[in-house]
């Protein structure tokens, strides 16, 4: 068969999913543990982010943009000054890949009105 591996799996290649639980913000996903119960029965459960669908406005590039991020990166944005304070601050590593672009974007307009 075409498209096909050394031992019969289809190729493919990572990418960022637009349904990935983990906040685009902060890079926080979900956490592996056990569930016990009080015969102290052990389960193996996931805990996942408390993610929010937000649309938060730049002020320097005047536009809204949506995400998902967590409640912890939500309450972090509102106390560093809205979306632009809070990219301008954060990690690049961190960022997803659209957070990132729209950063660059934020930098390059504070930039231009400095030397403006």
């Amino acid at each position: 068969m075409p498209g096909t591996g050394v031992s019969g799996f289809h190729s493919f290649e990572i990418t960022e999913s637009n349904m990935s639980r983990r906040c685009e913000f902060t890079g926080k996903g979900w956490l592996s543990g056990n569930q016990v119960s009080h015969a102290n029965n052990k389960t193996k459960t996931r805990f996942m982010p408390n993610l929010c669908d937000v649309t938060l406005m730049s002020e320097a590039l005047g536009n809204s943009y949506s995400f998902r991020i967590s409640a912890h990166a939500l309450k972090t944005v509102e106390h560093r000054g809205g979306l632009d304070g809070f990219l301008i601050k954060a990690k690049n590593d961190e960022l997803s890949s659209k957070a990132l672009k729209l950063k660059r974007a934020i930098v390059k307009k504070a930039d231009a009105a400095k030397a403006a």
